[in-house]
């Protein structure tokens, strides 16, 4: 047994713990084993998994700042083009680091001929 799990461990280059080796073991090998007797196993062997904090957000309020004043009232209706220009920004992460992607929008777009 012992021998598998430091195969399952080495294939996941180090980094799976107890919970996986146990789902390898028994969904991938079909051996019935508890989890328990693979993480006391594990811990025998000095085996560990890697441990990877979640990052939570990137952005930190200030409590005693003053909010921005919202300058079109949360109307967004305009009847002419070139009034209000609306934007968004998504964060999206990827193997290579980080990729932010922005959209920046005239709020009054021309309708197509067929919807008049």
């Amino acid at each position: 047994m012992r021998k598998h799990i430091e195969k399952i461990h080495t294939d996941s280059r180090g980094t799976y713990g107890s919970p996986r080796v146990h789902a390898e073991l028994v969904l991938g090998l079909g051996l019935p084993v508890n989890l328990k007797r693979v993480a006391r196993l594990m811990r025998d062997a000095g085996i560990q998994g890697l441990y990877r904090r979640r990052r939570h957000g990137c952005t930190i309020r200030d409590p005693h700042a003053q909010p921005s004043d919202d300058l079109v009232n949360r109307q967004f209706t305009v009847h002419e083009p070139n009034r209000l220009w609306i934007t968004d920004i998504t964060e999206h992460p990827t193997g290579e680091g980080k990729l932010y992607c922005a959209a920046v929008m005239d709020a009054r777009r021309p309708r197509p001929s067929y919807c008049q």
